[in-house]
């Protein structure tokens, strides 16, 4: 299934649109890829929540991947319309599938890992669970100052996926990746910008700017010379990436069979606090 791609797709995101022009030579049911010269945005347009599930996954990954064969392409922004970023996996979903069933969609964030050329998040609202997971793939992120950002996995009684373990506290260091998987704490943009989590703090209500103001400098340097730096610096990264999330997946596997998981997405489907029992 298929849906005509939109004109402009990332004004909900405050990706600056002029020049843009819709890329044809493919549609998805979840996305659209626009370009403006060497710089390509990849929106995900699920609003206002853009959950996250296998079906929108696959066809990231696909864009991506389409992206990474196309020498026009420097630098891709990955962006989204409606309010959030990304405010994770569809719970929804899981919840319809029964509480102690659900698909990994995480086995397709290796291919992820193995993008080759450089890309920008731009994070308006929330990216959270599985949204904080996408957002880390990417190499840098921009945000604004009512961006929120959360692993809220274990508040759930549940464990990160999206290869969170390995990639948070490559960025942010383990003592504050500690901090933010075992409390779930929620962090607006200047104390992710402090912390290192964002690499550009937008001055407007939106991080469209900033997220272009990065892509640009980006796709200024020479771009074989980048992708062969990064691919020097991300050394063992699609193996570390897939390493952790065998794992974390076994470890998810063992917690969906708890009483406590079922208190944890119960607990979040009616807005309220849990009551785990530690079994």
């Amino acid at each position: 299934m298929s849906v005509k791609q939109r004109p402009r797709p990332s004004d909900s995101a405050g990706v600056p649109n002029k020049g843009l022009r819709v890329n044809s030579s493919k549609t998805y049911a979840n996305l659209a890829v626009t370009s403006n010269g060497n710089i390509f945005t990849v929106t995900l347009h699920r609003p206002p929540e853009n959950f996250l599930d296998e079906e929108m996954l696959i066809e990231l990954v696909d864009a991506l991947e389409d992206l990474d064969g196309n020498d026009s392409c420097r630098v891709t922004i990955l962006a989204s319309e409606g309010k959030h970023f990304c405010a994770g996996a569809n719970i929804a979903k899981r919840l319809a599938d029964g509480q102690r069933r659900a698909t990994h969609i995480y086995g397709h964030v290796p291919r992820l890992a193995r993008i080759r050329k450089p890309i920008v998040a731009c994070v308006q609202g929330a990216a959270v669970g599985a949204g904080l997971g996408l957002a880390l793939m990417a190499d840098f992120r921009a945000a604004t100052a009512g961006s929120r950002f959360s692993a809220n996995f274990n508040r759930q009684a549940y464990s990160p996926g999206f290869a969170l373990t390995y990639t948070l506290p490559r960025v942010v260091g383990v003592q504050r990746a500690s901090w933010l998987f075992y409390s779930g704490a929620r962090i607006g943009g200047e104390e992710a910008l402090r912390i290192g989590l964002i690499d550009r703090l937008s001055t407007s209500a939106h991080p469209g700017d900033a997220a272009v103001e990065l892509a640009t400098e980006l796709a200024l340097s020479g771009p074989l010379a980048v992708q062969g730096t990064r691919e020097l610096l991300r050394q063992h990264f699609a193996a570390r990436v897939e390493a952790a999330i065998a794992e974390e997946m076994a470890l998810q596997d063992r917690l969906r069979e708890t009483d406590d998981y079922v208190e944890g997405v119960q607990a979040m489907k009616e807005r309220r606090l849990p009551n785990f029992q530690g079994r």
